[in-house]
């Protein structure tokens, strides 16, 4: 199956490709806490600070990772943005209007602009509609295009995510894991949107459908202007797709700052253990920074001053009483007490520029093979089509 040419009429969104870079999303402050009971027969309350005190920003066409251990609140964040859940305290900016102060009719009108792809292809589509009406659906709620114009509008998306337009016409069953996400990247497109939360878009498919889905968002991000909020824990994929990035430790930033900054001098133990824990495929390797010992303390009773102090090699007494602010450091900005003590260098995995030779010759060869593939006349075996993923 080859891959669909560019559609003729382009969407809304295509407005936006030469337009000036601008600030989209705005979160100020943002807090999330969540009453719990506790205790024989549940007599006892608590609070599990799940997000305390996040702020970023994201552009249009910029892709802002969170990044973090499960359990650390990236994806609260990710509904918080959407309103899937209401904040305790914050404000969430989209162009300017804080969604938190809209009623229940301004904010519906809103939905559009943001939207979600999910973990999880599957569970995310609906199993009794086909995919021509699943994509027509939000078209006609967001009153997107006209009814005379959404079959054609439903075959342009399925183009733009390189499925061809006679998928409108089968179930969600009847496709493969990569194509199914490739349907829900298609649904979010649907009412033309500014943002897109990305929640672990890739992490439940296969290595090698991994990279398409990306090289898709990336391709979207590039034509239409998307601003992407993408949660991951994969660290090797946040490097291929992220523009900048935020680590985050039970609730709160650590650290943030561009992608190159990130993977290539970070600042905080923590990110620079994230990074080390990352296998190397590389025998006998060896990384500088030891691997985290113990397990994240629990949102219900963090620990005072800085919560990581108690997996930190290089806590001291102010890192136990006192909460590190974010400050700049080195064009990033760093929640340490002790970043200016810490020699800036580069985790080894990451290290620009570097490639053990073996796995670039390896590489190289699987390139040419494939390019060798696709010349071949006749019967020979080219590279598979994108589509049929």
């Amino acid at each position: 199956m080859s891959a669909p040419g560019r559609p003729k009429r382009e969407s809304p969104s295509a407005q936006r490709e030469a337009s000036p870079v601008s600030a989209v999303l705005e979160v100020a402050d943002l807090v999330k806490h969540f009453p719990v009971q506790t205790g024989l027969f549940g007599r006892g309350g608590g609070v599990v600070k799940a997000v305390d005190g996040v702020s970023f920003g994201v552009d249009a066409g910029e892709t802002f990772a969170i990044v973090g251990e499960s359990g650390c609140g990236k994806s609260t964040v990710a509904r918080l943005v959407l309103r899937l859940i209401e904040p305790t305290l914050g404000a969430i900016r989209l162009d300017g209007r804080d969604l938190t102060a809209l009623a229940a009719a301004e904010l519906r009108a809103l939905r559009g602009k943001l939207q979600i792809i999910f973990q999880d292809p599957y569970g995310s589509l609906n199993p009794r509609m086909t995919v021509g009406d699943m994509l027509a659906e939000p078209l006609m709620l967001h009153d997107v295009v006209p009814a005379s114009g959404r079959r054609a509008r439903v075959a342009e998306l399925l183009s733009l995510v390189g499925l061809q337009p006679d998928a409108a016409q089968r179930y969600p069953h009847e496709f493969s894991g990569g194509q199914r996400q490739r349907l829900g990247i298609a649904r979010a497109l649907a009412p033309d949107p500014k943002v897109i939360v990305c929640d672990e878009p890739v992490s439940a498919l296969d290595v090698s459908i991994q990279a398409q889905i990306l090289n898709l968002l990336a391709d979207l991000q590039r034509r239409f202007g998307l601003a992407y909020v993408f949660i991951s824990h994969d660290l090797g994929v946040v490097r291929h797709i992220a523009t900048r990035v935020a680590v985050m430790y039970l609730g709160r930033f650590v650290e943030t700052g561009p992608a190159t900054r990130f993977f290539g001098h970070p600042r905080h133990p923590y990110t620079r253990a994230l990074l080390a824990a990352v296998p190397i495929p590389v025998p006998k390797a060896r990384v500088r920074e030891a691997v985290l010992a113990g397990d994240v303390p629990s949102p219900l009773a963090p620990p005072p001053g800085c919560h990581f102090h108690t997996r930190c090699p290089y806590a001291i007494d102010r890192c136990r009483s006192e909460v590190p602010p974010l400050e700049p450091a080195d064009g990033s900005l760093v929640a340490c007490h002790r970043w200016r003590d810490l020699e800036a260098a580069p985790v080894a995995l990451f290290r620009a520029g570097q490639q053990h030779p073996t796995l670039a010759r390896l590489q190289a060869a699987f390139a040419t093979g494939k390019q060798q593939g696709a010349r071949r006349p006749g019967g020979g075996r080219g590279p598979i089509s994108s589509t049929n993923n």
